[in-house]
């Protein structure tokens, strides 16, 4: 027998993503936000509400960086979800990382998450069934600590997920099988 749940946003896991812009000042801004994903092959969406000072910045700015937060940052990257720019801007300061800027895009790095999407600002939708933020991926870059033979090990990047069910951060470290190859076995 199924139970119901009260909860309507339940697919887990959901990303934690590290949005990063620059403030007016020039000084770095970080959000965390786990409404997001790859809509296309080199697209990603956010849902973002314009009250954000992130919003605010990638439509001043035309850029924001997109970082996989890790386990060894975790404490990091939920403060970058309790504390709102728009209240503390020297929020990144606080957080003791370090960033650097984009190779591609007018947005920082925060150097010590594994992995970076360097994005462009595309478009800002704000009706009811709006994405909200809108990115063009131009550059993707990896410590070269996550880096095995050319491409990054998902398990040295110890990237977290969300749990909405009971607001838990889980690590998602153990590689279970081979996407578009274990499936064959049933085609037969």
């Amino acid at each position: 027998m199924r139970e119901k749940i009260k909860i309507t946003e339940g697919i887990f896991p959901m990303p934690v993503l590290m949005i990063a812009t620059y403030n007016e000042d020039g000084s770095v801004n970080v959000m965390n936000a786990a409404w997001g994903t790859m809509q296309e092959r080199d697209t990603v969406v956010l849902n973002l509400t314009e009250t954000h000072k992130t919003v605010k910045n990638i439509k001043a700015r035309g850029a924001f960086t997109v970082s996989i937060a890790d386990a060894a940052h975790m404490t990091e990257a939920d403060y970058f979800g309790i504390a709102s720019g728009n209240n503390t801007p020297d929020k990144f300061a606080k957080s003791g990382l370090t960033a650097s800027k984009a190779e591609t895009v007018d947005a920082p790095v925060i150097n010590e998450f594994p992995l970076c999407l360097e994005c462009e600002f595309i478009e800002y939708q704000t009706n009811e069934y709006g994405c909200g933020v809108i990115g063009k991926v131009l550059n993707v870059t990896a410590d070269e600590s996550v880096m095995v033979n050319g491409k990054p090990d998902m398990t040295l990047v110890n990237a977290i997920a969300f749990d909405p069910y009971t607001h838990g951060y889980y690590k998602v470290s153990e590689r279970v099988g081979d996407a578009f190859k274990d499936g064959l076995k049933l085609k037969q």
